[in-house]
């Protein structure tokens, strides 16, 4: 049976041994994404010396993963840095030379196909047939008449009504199926093809949300999430630059990988375990026994720390969190984080030989005329695929090889993890011969595909606003603990970071950073008078 073991103090700091006389606080970040480096880094340059990151996976970045295959690099997380304008991220990328613009203008109307400028996207047919362009176009115009109109609740205080079940999804669905089938001037084959697009768009839609169904966000809250102006950039030598710039500046011996979290134990909690192993153990500090907390590790060891500030991911908080902390977190933390949505958002790429997509084509859209009528987004198990919206081609092809980027989200994109590769390259090969209406497409050569949502240290790619949440459960999931203040109870032992926290730009990587940069900022103030 492994034995329990208590760190000793983290710190030479010869000052003394309590914080009342002035020793350097331990603080312990969990998780080293964008977050919890940008914490750490912050920290350390501030002056603390007693920081530690723990890391359960094998590697740093979190939802950054950049792959490199050949002579390319594939994000199977982050691809894209969405705006510049005061933008963390993007400046980071702007200072260290590592940007490429693919977007011109301040905002993406495709939201999703953003590899690049040029070219055309295809919008094709079960049947194997390419909707007409104008009626792309006709279409597109007014889906993005609806979507600024789902901005309006929240941006102008208009109120929803009950039609709409506070939903995004059945909003959209509503108005843009209403309007389609009031135009005079369609015909019925082309409002069909209209009212099929609806379901495609929204699965799209659903794939920027990183949600099962748009149904599930929160149309009253919808507009809260802020875009930065400026155009949107990718980085070709991979987004895990941005990771390794942040991490430059933190020691090597700082960060400890392969180390997850099985409790974390606060506000003085401390368990019997921990008070035999103390009781038997003659070397531990004095000051270690009387922590504010101790951070539990799969490995049975016990680290105390004075702070520590929890950058996991909302969807292992809903996982975890009667088991993470000791004593539970307050309903009201609870509640924030059961109402706040978390889904999966994946990737597959696929590799050919040889492109049998035009060279004007950016991107083919999946548009089944059977969906005309649908009001759900959920399918069967076996027919999962269906939940693909469109496979991206990645340009330039002179980097990338002849590359297809497809993207699944929700429920069928759990099922696609589950399958092997081989069964998802034929899949998908079927669906492409199918829509394009060439049965002479070859397999891919080569498949490439993220797992964020059975990821036992991710469950899910980022946050949305759930249908019944709104932004003051963003405030309240941020919040530090103990919620109480007083001179008995020490504040801040335990603090949130990580893209959930962040009530305008969660579900992106400079809201990550940010996040992490403001519980750091938090700790700086605090002890302002130590770091002097």
């Amino acid at each position: 049976m492994q034995s329990c073991e208590i760190s000793a103090d983290s710190t030479d700091d010869p000052l003394s041994s309590g914080l009342r006389r002035k020793r350097q606080p331990r603080i312990v970040v969990i998780g080293a994404g964008l977050a919890g480096l940008s914490a750490a880094k912050a920290l350390l340059e501030s002056g603390f010396t007693a920081v530690t990151v723990l890391e359960a996976t094998d590697r740093i970045g979190g939802r950054v993963q950049s792959v490199q295959l050949g002579h390319a690099t594939f994000e199977l997380g982050a691809t894209w840095i969405h705006g510049s304008h005061g933008n963390p991220v993007y400046h980071l990328a702007e200072d260290n030379g590592l940007l490429e613009e693919t977007t011109d203008s301040e905002r993406s109307v495709g939201r999703i196909s953003l590899y690049s400028k040029n070219g055309v996207a295809y919008h094709l047919t079960n049947n194997g047939q390419r909707i007409p362009k104008d009626v792309v176009e006709e279409f597109s115009d007014l889906y993005n008449e609806v979507y600024n109109l789902t901005q309006e609740f929240f941006q102008r205080g208009k109120p929803v009504n009950a039609e709409s079940q506070n939903s995004v999804g059945v909003f959209t669905r509503d108005v843009v199926r209403k309007r389609v089938k009031a135009d005079p001037d369609d015909t019925e084959a082309v409002k069909r093809l209209k009212l099929a697009m609806i379901q495609q768009y929204l699965k799209v839609e659903s794939c920027e949300s990183s949600s099962h169904s748009m149904d599930e966000v929160s149309l009253s809250e919808f507009g809260e999430w802020t875009e930065i102006p400026g155009a949107h950039h990718i980085i070709p030598c991979g987004f895990i630059k941005i990771v390794e710039i942040l991490a430059r500046s933190i020691p090597k011996s700082v960060i400890q990988l392969r180390k997850p979290v099985k409790c974390i134990h606060w506000n003085q909690s401390v368990s019997k375990e921990i008070e035999r192993v103390a009781d038997h153990n003659s070397d531990l500090p004095e000051e270690n026994k009387g922590s504010n907390v101790f951070v539990e590790c799969e490995d049975c060891e016990f680290i105390p720390a004075d702070h520590v500030i929890v950058t996991v991911s909302l969807g292992v908080l809903k996982k975890r969190h009667e088991s993470l902390f000791h004593p539970r977190l307050p309903e009201e933390k609870v509640m924030a984080i059961e109402k706040l949505g978390i889904n999966t958002t994946d990737k597959i790429f696929l590799e050919f030989e040889e492109p049998f997509w035009s060279s004007e084509c950016n991107s083919i859209q999946f548009v089944w005329e059977d969906e005309a009528e649908s009001e759900s987004l959920t399918y069967p198990e076996e027919l999962w695929y269906k939940k693909i919206c469109s496979f991206d081609v990645l340009y330039p092809p002179e980097r990338y090889g002849h590359v297809l980027s497809g993207w699944i989200c929700g429920e069928e994109a759990l099922i696609m993890e589950k399958c092997d590769d081989e069964t998802v390259a034929e899949t998908c090969t079927e669906m492409l011969r199918k829509f394009t209406g060439n049965p002479n497409i070859p397999k891919p050569r080569r498949i490439l595909r993220s797992s964020w949502g059975s990821n036992p240290y991710f469950r899910g790619s980022y946050s949305y606003t759930q249908v019944g949440s709104s932004g003051a459960d963003v405030e309240k999931l941020a919040k530090p603990l103990p919620y109480a203040e007083s001179s008995k109870t020490p504040p801040m032992q335990v603090m949130f970071s990580g893209e959930a926290t962040h009530r305008k730009y969660y579900s992106t990587t400079h809201g990550a950073v940010l996040s992490g940069q403001r519980e750091a900022a938090r700790l700086i103030e605090m002890y302002q008078d130590l770091l002097q």
